[in-house]
């Protein structure tokens, strides 16, 4: 096939996705019982194949399996408030307001388990620490297939036995090994940054060295960063709520249809379009909105995504699964802070 050839099937099969995406926005937009807001401007020409790699979340049986070895919480306090944010009950935790990019790489599963790692640090310790999610994406080889998705379980565990290097976004100089993906634009007409590529990144190659003037040893840095358990959050939203305000938030996963991309604002609920698979996020909080109960959540799209990178979603109904799907664990104390 030729270049131009290839070319012009490419825009064709954009011009398609934008144009099903259009009308999904517009169904959403014109029924006035639906309670948010779409826009079709998300993902013009990204390759259906790219959307479909940023789906991180092995959904197979073995995962359902594994599932059921690790323990539930199922602790619910009576002082729940009809309102929560994790941003604003620990100001001074700078990584829960942080919203990561993991790229053209479906490492979802990683990024939001290293951020609600690092968030748990400050909230148990109050140690400001980012957990480098390319460590886990490139070396928990026991949690997947890095960029080719990962079970969110398995990333809490491999915290626990094995340690976690610190490291923060790509391009920064924080901690041992920052993110070595680049912030990339998930939609069309850019903003930030450059356009993500038309293929799935490559998984980082695990190497077992810090950044060039990181004062600590790779092995002493992933010693120093273990998780104490790992657990599933689920059963009740009483019960997520509980472990949410008392230990910080969760790593949630859940089944992303096609009208999800299409979201902007409001408290999503899944109306319409095909599967395109599992994902992985962070939910941070709740509350309620026009008599709507929602979730609070960060997505890894980069911040301008959706709300500023954040999105809420319907509490109370399991909606795409999300309330079966949350996982967290705690984290051991470091010695050398």
């Amino acid at each position: 096939m030729t270049t131009s050839l290839l070319l012009a099937v490419v825009l064709v099969a954009s011009c398609a996705a934008h144009d099903r995406l259009a009308d999904i926005a517009n169904k959403i937009n014109s029924d006035p019982e639906s309670t948010w807001k779409a826009s079709a401007d998300r993902y013009l020409r990204v390759p259906e194949n790219v959307l479909k790699t940023m789906m991180g979340v092995r959904m197979d049986a073995f995962g359902d399996s594994l599932r059921r070895e690790f323990p539930n919480v199922t602790n619910v306090r009576s002082d729940i408030p009809a309102e929560f944010d994790a941003r604003k009950q620990w100001p001074n935790c700078p990584s829960i307001a942080d919203i990561r990019d993991q790229s053209a790489c479906g490492s979802c599963w990683a990024v939001a388990a290293a951020e609600v790692m690092s968030d748990r640090y400050c909230v148990q310790f109050g140690i400001n620490v980012n957990i480098s999610a390319n460590d886990l994406t490139a070396c928990c080889h026991l949690c997947g297939n890095g960029c080719g998705g990962g079970y969110p379980l398995m990333a809490f565990r491999y915290w626990e036995t094995s340690g976690i290097v610190t490291g923060g976004q790509y391009g920064s100089k924080s901690g041992c090994q920052p993110y070595t993906l680049a912030q990339c634009e998930h939609h069309i007409p850019a903003g930030h940054y450059p356009v993500c590529p038309k293929e799935e990144d490559h998984t980082p190659k695990c190497t077992k060295e810090c950044q060039e003037g990181y004062s600590v040893s790779y092995e002493a840095d992933k010693r120093n960063h273990r998780g104490e358990s790992a657990y599933n959050v689920r059963g009740s939203v009483e019960g997520i709520q509980t472990e949410i305000m008392t230990n910080g938030p969760v790593e949630a996963a859940f089944t992303v249809y096609e009208d999800f991309l299409t979201y902007k604002t409001g408290v999503y609920e899944h109306k319409t379009g095909k599967m395109l698979g599992g994902h992985a996020v962070r939910a941070l909080g709740w509350g309620e909105e026009d008599g709507v109960p929602y979730w609070i959540i960060a997505n890894s799209w980069n911040s301008d995504w959706g709300d500023n990178g954040y999105f809420k979603m319907i509490r109370g109904k399991d909606n795409c699964g999300i309330e079966g799907g949350m996982v967290a664990g705690k984290a051991k104390k470091p010695e050398s802070y």
